[in-house]
């Protein structure tokens, strides 16, 4: 069975942002690609696709788009990663399942990985992105993504997608 989780994507053009702000990256951090940069709503583990995707399109149904804007960095131990404006989002995640989790839910794109013994390294990035702000857009969709193990890091996938109402 893949490992699963629930997912919003950024659109495009703010993934241009983000990489925009980036410029070079040439530093020792591990950095993720673009295409699989991502915000979490929950993480399910092993699990079936079809299964799950029944659950969530119960647990998502009538439920509406949220405003969502990425803004400065922040690092966890050994993780860089923008925070998530938008106080729609967590509700969104806790219908998805994040309120499962052993941790408070904390919404973040994750942007690099770096040595948990080496804080430093992310130091620089979190000056640089300080006044990161990406552009306000509304996400309508929640992907329920599939989590493969490949020698240069994971490949996710969108295994379906569900619509939020526009409203």
């Amino acid at each position: 069975m893949p490992v699963l989780f629930s997912a919003l994507l950024p659109p495009d053009d703010v993934v241009g942002e983000i990489t925009a702000a980036l410029g070079d990256r040439q530093d020792g951090l591990r950095w993720e690609p673009p295409e699989r940069w991502h915000v979490t709503l929950a993480y399910y583990g092993q699990d079936d696709v079809g299964t799950r995707a029944a659950w969530l399109g119960e647990r998502l149904a009538g439920r509406g788009g949220v405003d969502v804007r990425l803004e400065k960095a922040a690092t966890f131990p050994g993780v860089l990663w923008l925070t998530v404006a938008g106080p729609e989002l967590t509700p969104l995640a806790h219908a998805a399942g994040a309120g499962a989790e052993p941790r408070p839910y904390r919404a973040h794109l994750t942007l690099a990985r770096f040595p948990r013994e080496e804080p430093g390294l992310a130091a620089r990035w979190t000056s640089t992105l300080a006044g990161f702000t990406s552009r306000r857009w509304r996400a309508t969709k929640v992907a329920l993504m599939t989590s493969e193990r490949e020698p240069g890091g994971p490949r996710y996938r969108v295994a379906r997608v569900f619509e939020l109402d526009r409203a």
